[in-house]
């Protein structure tokens, strides 16, 4: 998880500010995006394969899901998800490319005091762009505001706030997640994480989760992480492994 690597740029001796740049940060493996960009002219790839067993013993695998980003500037990251599927029930297995997105994550400002670091995303689902099985009547939009403080040398706290639309109908699914973030040595993170969807219509979804991250070099770092559902509705259980790494496309 990217929070722990702010731990890490702390116990060295390096300002917030100057982290832009430096080891990788990722919005894997846990469902609250982190507020840092990528660094200008580099393109970062977020792979994760997930494995979700759902109520009335359907599931779904993720193989890969995607999450290709682009440095613009210091501030601002242009973002792309793809994700290859398959959708398996009693009845049936589907398998294919889910609706591409398309957006943008923004810096809005660095801690300061109580003033958290804090990002807008703002993503874009298209309706068709995907197998013909998961094509949806509407684009869907979604956005979120990701926020972190740090707590100490070895701690941080994450939460997210924002909505999002299935393509279907007009009305919006809330979002919130909670996670904190904790260096365990120079190489190892972890989190523990709260998250909901709470849909205006229907009962709220619950769930928890947690991981472990290493970081292999400051471009490349690997995850893993599980999870359970709390409410009635939500899924049982989640397992995901992930692999992230990026590479800089300036002239040297």
């Amino acid at each position: 998880m990217a929070k722990y690597l702010l731990s890490i740029g702390l116990l060295l001796g390096t300002s917030v500010e100057n982290l832009f740049g430096q080891s990788i940060q990722t919005d894997r493996p846990d469902q609250t995006e982190c507020p840092f960009i990528v660094p200008k002219k580099f393109i970062q790839l977020e792979n994760g394969f997930l494995v979700e067993n759902k109520i009335k013993s359907s599931q779904t695998l993720n193989h890969p899901s995607t999450l290709w980003k682009y440095g613009m500037s210091e501030r601002f990251e242009l973002r792309l998800i793809t994700e290859l599927i398959s959708e398996k029930t009693d009845a049936e297995t589907i398998v294919g490319l889910s609706p591409v997105t398309v957006g943008f994550k923004v810096n809005i400002c660095t801690e300061k005091g109580l003033l958290p670091m804090t990002s807008f995303i703002g993503h874009l689902t298209t309706s068709h762009v995907a197998t013909k099985e998961f094509h949806t009547s509407y684009f869907a939009p979604s956005f979120r505001f990701t926020m972190q403080h740090t707590l100490s040398d070895k701690f941080t706290l994450g939460y997210n706030l924002g909505a999002e639309w299935d393509g279907e109908t007009a009305a919006p699914t809330y979002i919130d997640t909670l996670t904190t973030g904790v260096s365990i040595t120079e190489k190892f993170g972890g989190y523990v994480e709260l998250y909901g969807f709470v849909p205006q219509k229907e009962i709220a979804d619950h769930r928890f989760d947690g991981g472990l991250t290493y970081l292999l070099t400051d471009n490349f770092m690997i995850d893993i992480s599980g999870g359970v559902g709390l409410s009635k509705n939500a899924p049982k259980n989640y397992f995901a492994i992930g692999l992230s790494f990026r590479f800089n496309t300036a002239k040297k």
